[in-house]
């Protein structure tokens, strides 16, 4: 008796011990417990791949989140990625889930593949209305600093980009900085300010840079590149933008450094000719005419106001810069002119031939680029005395002439021709305009009347002297409106065309004589 109820503790022993083995099987890490509630077991995919298995589907979207951000945090850059999250449940007594961590790098693994676009942390320079993307601050400062080092031969200035105070945005602006005189500054004020005798080597210092010029000798100027900056505003703004947006900074130094052909506006002044503009622009004029189509030859008429077409060879970022140089140079003295109200503008006299003379300078220099445009003589001393050249000038203004009629063809220039009729000349001392008979004849400028009648060969003809010592004549007329003495206006009107005297058709004979010798009127017309 005792022996067979041994036999079935022994059993009853066995069978409790598989049965806590099972519920362990049923209830331990990595099986799911079955309960007739649904769906208790999930696949999870990625973009259509399988990722791992989680016993709650609602994990897998902060699961997908973490391995977004994970792949984010080891970027550099913005990426664009697809992620699409689907899952598929079922029913199951019990099943074998994946660790959250391997679901996380699984999705992780499939997201790196399904990168669509990354986009780079890049920079913007802004020079006016050019703009280039850059792969780095480094490279933004590398390509203006090569702008720099064209007229920087000692690599004395250097390049920073600093923030833009008066901008409310992230935007960075340069400053170019003189090297060593930033070093020195630094040192000056952590040095021997506070040692022993600092303070008097600081206030002998101070005192050397007071030094006013009249004392300074031509040794104590800093000679050579003085100061360095960029003509346009140059703006930097860090953006994120795909690759096939960013130029390599070789390129972009060739496009910034390299002259580009640029039109300009020249807006004619008063005084100018095409020879003085060619020079202030330093432009040939068969190119400057060949720009504008409203100049017809070099002999073309500018009118003040007038608008030219100016192309200038000039890089997309210009750099200013200064020097201070020293000089031995031979010069010429300021002119010295005595106005003379009585003479025309025209007129001038030389009482006193110059001499150039010789002088030592120290002189600031300023330049756009390869361009000097303005220079400053700081200590001069002279060797030589040069000598002004004295000249009397007039001071007023000489009239204009105007055509004598409106409309007509010009039918005889000046100068030699066939001769038209019989008792014609063969040198046309005047301009023709065929016009039909009875159109009126204006003054071409102001003056008295002193011939009106008839002239031989010129038919009916008017004669006028002007204040200038010049005289208009108008030749073949058919009537006379005006008599000798008479003072006319400048388009008043004097006579009325015609055929009268040697003549082949109705028309304007029309001369301008200077010092009683004739000119080509279409020289001096307004």
């Amino acid at each position: 008796m005792k022996r067979h109820g041994r036999k079935r503790f022994g059993y009853t022993c066995l069978r409790t011990t598989l049965l806590v083995l099972f519920c362990y099987a049923l209830i331990g890490k990595g099986y799911v417990e079955f309960e007739r509630t649904g769906e208790n077991l999930f696949h999870i995919q990625v973009n259509g791949q399988d990722v791992g298995t989680l016993a709650d589907a609602s994990a897998a979207e902060e699961l997908l989140l973490n391995a977004r951000r994970s792949i984010a945090e080891a970027a550099d850059d913005l990426v664009f990625l697809e992620a699409e999250l689907s899952y598929t449940g079922e029913e199951v007594l019990w099943g074998e889930v994946d660790e959250e961590e391997t679901v996380q790098e699984n999705m992780a693994a499939v997201l790196r593949g399904a990168v669509q676009e990354k986009m780079h942390r890049s920079y913007t320079v802004k020079v006016d209305e050019y703009t280039v993307n850059l792969q780095s601050a480094q490279e933004v400062v590398r390509l203006l600093q090569a702008a720099v080092s064209k007229y920087d031969t000692e690599g004395k200035f250097q390049v920073e980009l600093v923030h833009d105070g008066s901008r409310e945005f992230n935007v960075l602006t340069t400053e170019v900085n003189n090297v060593q005189a930033k070093v020195e500054e630094e040192q000056s004020r952590d040095s021997a300010l506070f040692l022993k005798g600092g303070v008097q080597s600081v206030f002998a210092r101070a005192a050397e840079a007071s030094l006013p010029q009249s004392q300074m000798d031509f040794e104590d100027y800093e000679l050579g590149l003085l100061n360095m900056d960029f003509s346009e505003k140059v703006e930097v703004v860090e953006a994120y933008l795909p690759e096939s947006q960013l130029k390599p900074v070789e390129q972009a130094i060739e496009e910034v450094t390299k002259d580009q052909e640029l039109k300009t506006i020249y807006t004619v002044a008063a005084g100018d000719t095409l020879s003085e503009i060619s020079l202030k622009v330093n432009i040939p004029m068969e190119q400057i005419v060949a720009m504008n189509d409203s100049l017809e030859s070099l002999n073309s008429i500018l009118h003040i106001g007038d608008e030219l077409v100016i192309t200038v060879p000039e890089p997309e970022l210009s750099v200013n810069w200064q020097t201070e140089n020293y000089f031995e140079e031979t010069y010429d003295a300021d002119v010295v002119y005595i106005d003379n109200d009585s003479w025309y503008t025209t007129e001038t006299k030389v009482h006193q031939q110059p001499s150039a003379g010789f002088r030592k300078v120290i002189a600031i220099s300023n330049y756009v680029n390869d361009q000097e445009v303005s220079r400053e003589i700081v200590k001069e001393e002279v060797v030589m005395e040069a000598v002004a050249m004295v000249v009397e000038r007039g001071t007023k203004v000489p009239p204009t002439y105007i055509k004598p009629i409106n409309g007509g063809r010009l039918s005889s220039r000046y100068g030699y021709r066939s001769r038209p009729t019989k008792g014609a000349s063969t040198y046309h001392k005047g301009v023709d305009w065929a016009t039909p008979t009875g159109t009126s004849v204006y003054a071409s400028n102001g003056g008295r009347v002193s011939r009106a009648g008839w002239g031989s060969g010129y038919g009916y003809v008017v004669y006028i002297d002007h204040e200038d010592g010049r005289q208009t004549r108008y030749g073949h007329l058919s009537k006379i409106l005006v008599k000798v003495g008479q003072t006319v206006k400048q388009g008043e009107r004097i006579a009325l065309s015609g055929s009268t005297g040697v003549s082949t058709g109705p028309h304007v004979h029309f001369e301008i004589l200077i010092n009683g010798k004739q000119v080509d009127p279409l020289k001096y017309l307004n």
